[in-house]
């Protein structure tokens, strides 16, 4: 892959020099997923009858607390190395994104939305499962292209080899390609969400059976990454997104619960009000 899609020349006006400007792939995929996730999100919103308008302005700043979010985790996990070059920890265009990070700015941010404008809460995340999941597929393409996120050396029939000199990955070796499983993972958890979203019980069900798919998939991914920003605990068993995702499963184990026996509860009260 090529972290570098092309380059704007280096132009010259008055006394002004702008350029060479390099156009990543990096940003380009992440820019795609996001406009063709909330695309999708605003076109069911019109289907249920929530407001589209609000949904793509909530995909704006869901999408701007998440960037933030997550190279704010991805520096945390090796806050040292930044500190010494306090700069680097700017420089999105070169890849570092922990998605945990992101959520976890993202979704105070959303609640906060959500209420000010009044919009259904859960059926608005539910809405949006399915395009979160589909951003985060190309946002592993993009990975790919930069190299960041790579996988641990291994010599199996689908490893690969970053040989461009702008990659973040190790250069020259056979690596195990875990942006390309993350994405394809992403990918299937889209469709399943959609398909899922025929036989909803109750609201909420879509977001949190998400969050389920993408921890599993997420912890799993982990064991296979050879990035060593990312943190590590227990005698560098469990990673700083393994105990994220393993706090996320639990989390989102009990919501299902809950918001499941409010729903079963709901039509027992409306019943008791009718013979009222």
């Amino acid at each position: 892959m090529h972290p570098i899609l092309f380059e704007i020349p280096r132009m010259e006006f008055l006394n002004w020099v702008i350029g060479p400007i390099p156009i990543r792939l990096y940003g380009l995929m992440i820019g795609l997923g996001f406009t063709i996730g909330i695309f999708l999100a605003a076109r069911q919103a019109k289907k249920e009858g929530v407001n589209p308008d609000r949904v793509l302005d909530l995909g704006v700043y869901v999408l701007l607390a998440a960037i933030v979010g997550s190279r704010a985790l991805f520096v945390l996990t090796d806050l040292h190395e930044f500190a010494a070059k306090p700069l680097e920890a700017f420089a999105l265009w070169k890849g570092g994104l922990v998605f945990y990070g992101g959520l976890l700015a993202a979704v105070p941010v959303g609640i906060w939305y959500l209420r000010k404008h009044k919009l259904p809460v859960w059926k608005t995340v539910d809405i949006m499962a399915p395009s979160i999941a589909l951003g985060q597929a190309f946002g592993r393409l993009g990975c790919f292209s930069a190299g960041c996120c790579y996988g641990e050396p291994w010599s199996g029939p689908i490893s690969v080899i970053f040989n461009d000199v702008h990659s973040l990955a190790p250069q020259g070796v056979p690596l195990f390609p875990t942006q390309l499983v993350e994405s394809g993972g992403n990918f299937l958890i889209f469709i399943a969400l959609l398909l899922l979203r025929r036989h909803k019980k109750f609201d909420g069900q879509l977001f949190w059976l998400y969050v389920v798919f993408y921890a599993v998939l997420r912890f799993i991914i982990e064991f296979f990454r050879g990035d060593a920003i990312r943190g590590l605990y227990f005698g560098n068993a469990i990673s700083t997104s393994q105990l994220i995702a393993i706090g996320m499963l639990a989390l989102s184990g009990f919501m299902l619960w809950r918001l499941g026996q409010a729903n079963t509860l709901q039509p027992r009260m409306n019943t008791g009000k009718a013979k009222q």
